[in-house]
C-alpha cells in the first residue's frame, strides 16, 4: 500500500499530526479531518485505502462512524483501525465486535527520556 491514500480521523491535533508526519515520512498521502461525520464523508469521495478512526469524536463517535461506512456500498470494504486510548480488555473487545479491521491503542502520557511526562 506504500504511496497509497490514508484518511486520519482524530479530534486531537498532536496525535492527528503525529500520525500524519509519520504516514508522510512512510510516502503515504494523508487526508485528515477532526469528526467522524467529516470522517464518514471524505472517506465517501475519496475511498483511501485506510481509514484510522478515532473512537471518541466530537459529533457521531468512531463506531457509528464505521457504522455508516459499512453500510455504503462504497466504503464497505475499506479497511477501518481503531486509535484510541481506551486500553482495557473490554474496551478493546467491544470495539473488535463493533467490526474495526485493527486496533491500536494510543499513550495517554507522552514518554519522554524513558520516563513518564507528568500529565
Amino acid at each position: 500500500m506504500a504511496g497509497g491514500l490514508i484518511l486520519i480521523v482524530e479530534d486531537n491535533d498532536k496525535n492527528r499530526k503525529l500520525v500524519r508526519d509519520v504516514l508522510t515520512f512512510k510516502g503515504y498521502e494523508v487526508i485528515e479531518t477532526e469528526t467522524g461525520e467529516e470522517g464518514v464523508r471524505l472517506a465517501l469521495e475519496r475511498c483511501p485505502s485506510l481509514v484510522l478512526m478515532d473512537i471518541r469524536l466530537p459529533g457521531i463517535n468512531g463506531v457509528e462512524a464505521l457504522r455508516r461506512l459499512r453500510a455504503a456500498g462504497t466504503t464497505r470494504e475499506i479497511p477501518v483501525m481503531a486509535m484510541t486510548a481506551s486500553v482495557m480488555t473490554e474496551d478493546r473487545q467491544k470495539i473488535m465486535e463493533a467490526g474495526f479491521d485493527a486496533y491500536q491503542s494510543k499513550p495517554r502520557h507522552p514518554i519522554r527520556r524513558g520516563r513518564r511526562a507528568a500529565p
